[in-house]
């Protein structure tokens, strides 16, 4: 673990942080769940994600076959923000981005 990191983190943290370093280590944890531990307590923001044009939005509601305001009723947003984003008025940020990269990867069936 970096100085960085150390300064920043809690004690709970940096143990937590050496523990899934060691199960990773030892073949318990695989890279892409060490990874989702390590983004999970060192608190990286979502703008870390990849983000997604209007028509990348569009194509996952029209998958979905969903209206633009189910698909605002599922993603919990007003039917005028999820035009935005497919006009590109408006780029997905925080939660919406999380969620939107969560249906890109797993669906629909992914968001209750």
């Amino acid at each position: 673990m970096t100085k960085k990191v150390e300064s920043r983190a809690s004690r709970l943290t940096r143990e937590i942080l050496e523990t899934a370093n060691t199960l990773r280590d030892v073949g318990i944890l695989d890279d892409a769940d060490y990874g989702k531990i390590t983004m999970r307590h060192l608190g990286r923001a979502p703008s870390e994600l990849a983000p997604l044009s209007g028509a990348d939005i569009r194509g996952l509601r029209e998958r979905a076959r969903m209206s633009q305001a189910v698909f605002a009723r599922k993603l919990q947003v007003t039917p005028g923000y999820v035009s935005q984003l497919e006009r590109e008025v408006k780029r997905p940020s925080g939660p919406a981005l999380v969620l939107l990269h969560v249906i890109r990867r797993q669906g629909m069936d992914a968001i209750p």
